[in-house]
């Protein structure tokens, strides 16, 4: 499997979802300065390494060219399976990898890597989904043929058997160390990626590979009498072709989706707008100051999402209410704060009906009016009990409230509202937010 995949998950997370986009963006760009030194450094060297190993490395071994293209063109189909995920692609070619070690002379193994990973982006690219400088940038994902080459290579050239499972498990940790080391390198002086992250994300990588390497060696024992053996992966890897065009579908589909969420997210916030113009203004206001405690909490990017929606809405219920109330000169009278307080649960409502991820932001705008101490509306909920998001939009909304001129006061100073926050915190505000909140706006 290549190890451009770098972080997994079972459904596609705002971070997953951006990185996707951006690694889909990047196949079909040019290659940035430092991508090209890369390419020249770690290609390069790969391929000196490559074109030794088959000079040197004493061999036996005489499959024939008609067995040797076989294996190129079938590790290139297999090369060719793009299962996004994370940051770049998890491809199946371990199942043909492994035969290749035991069928071919060892030292030439890095070569037809290379070759099947390079007519693999070949097809890749005349179909118009990769630029074609990035297809010989694929070579420097061939690094990982060199360990268990070298490790086989110097055991002699070994038929497969099941006795030898310890040079197998040692090949494939050598495996592991080259493309580990070169790809961490190249994430690292290429796009910036320290190889901390790259170890915690290619873990569960690797597992697979030790999966699929199982099963590479029982194509390798199938190969045994007859090199064509290899030609059993064949089924295997078109089965997968159907799941990775599923999957990618899937992306497109969810993809889509989301940008459907958000453009329904914005027509609401205008509708918001064109129904009052001060909440409209309000509300975009308070995603700036939510966004900015996000930021300061560390929070995730499915969070930061969820709080985006959140506060651009939080008013949304609003259109509900007459706007004799909504715009009236002065304190409201109790009846009529009585009907305002119904807003929040006219938001949840209202997104309810859109239904999927708005139909959760739902939930989360029903209580962005409740308070720490218990004493909020409308389900009186108090401390952890109110989501977070909940929490962080109340306070942006108080403090952008007291820093914006109303049909009743005048705007407060900055300082002025800082300390009513502090006063509020552990009664009204969640202290934690309140602070955050503090950090965001002083950096402004």
């Amino acid at each position: 499997m290549s190890t451009a995949a770098v972080q997994g998950s079972a459904g596609l997370d705002p971070a997953a979802q951006r990185v996707i986009e951006e690694q889909r963006a990047r196949r079909l760009s040019r290659l940035a300065h430092r991508e090209r030194m890369s390419l020249l450094v770690s290609a390069g060297a790969f391929l000196a390494c490559a074109v030794l190993m088959a000079g040197l490395v004493p061999t036996d071994r005489s499959p024939g060219m008609l067995v040797t293209l076989l294996l190129i063109g079938v590790y290139a189909l297999a090369f060719r399976l793009d299962f996004e995920i994370g940051t770049g692609s998890a491809v199946p070619t371990q199942l043909v990898l492994v035969p290749m070690l035991f069928i071919l002379p060892t030292g030439i193994v890095p070569l037809a890597v290379a070759a099947g990973v390079i007519v693999g982006s070949l097809t890749e690219y005349a179909r118009g989904g990769l630029h074609l400088e990035r297809v010989f940038m694929r070579l420097v994902n061939c690094w990982h043929a060199i360990g268990p080459a070298a490790v086989l290579a110097l055991a002699g050239e070994p038929a497969p058997s099941l006795g030898d499972w310890p040079l197998y498990v040692a090949a494939l940790g050598a495996q592991f160390a080259l493309d580990y080391g070169s790809s961490a390198l190249r994430e690292w002086t290429a796009l910036g990626v320290p190889p901390k992250v790259q170890l915690r994300a290619m873990g569960w990588v690797y597992m697979i590979d030790g999966g699929l390497a199982a099963v590479g060696l029982a194509v390798a024992f199938a190969a045994t009498d007859s090199p064509y053996g290899v030609l059993l992966a064949v089924p295997l890897v078109g089965l997968l072709s159907v799941f990775a065009r599923e999957r990618r579908v899937r992306i497109d589909h969810e993809l889509e989706l989301r940008d459907a969420y958000r453009g329904t997210a914005f027509l609401l916030g205008d509708v918001v707008e064109a129904d009052d113009g001060y909440t409209g203004e309000h509300s975009k206001e308070v995603v700036e100051l939510t966004l900015g405690v996000v930021d300061e909490l560390g929070l995730s990017e499915r969070d930061r999402r969820d709080a985006e929606f959140a506060a651009l809405l939080h008013d949304v219920g609003k259109i509900r209410i007459p706007n004799a109330i909504i715009n009236k000169k002065g304190p409201l009278n109790p009846e009529e704060w009585d009907v305002v307080k119904r807003h929040t649960i006219e938001g949840e409502r209202l997104l309810h009906r859109v239904g999927g991820l708005l139909g959760e932001i739902g939930k989360i705008v029903r209580s962005c009016h409740e308070r720490y101490d218990g004493s909020g509306y409308p389900d009186r909920l108090a401390g952890d009990e109110i989501p977070l998001v909940a929490r962080i939009v109340a306070c942006c909304d108080a403090y952008n409230a007291m820093t914006t001129n109303r049909s009743y006061r005048n705007a407060l100073p900055k300082e002025e509202a800082i300390a009513e926050l502090r006063r509020s915190a552990g009664r009204q505000f969640d202290p934690l937010v309140v602070e955050a909140l503090i950090m965001a706006v002083s950096r402004a």
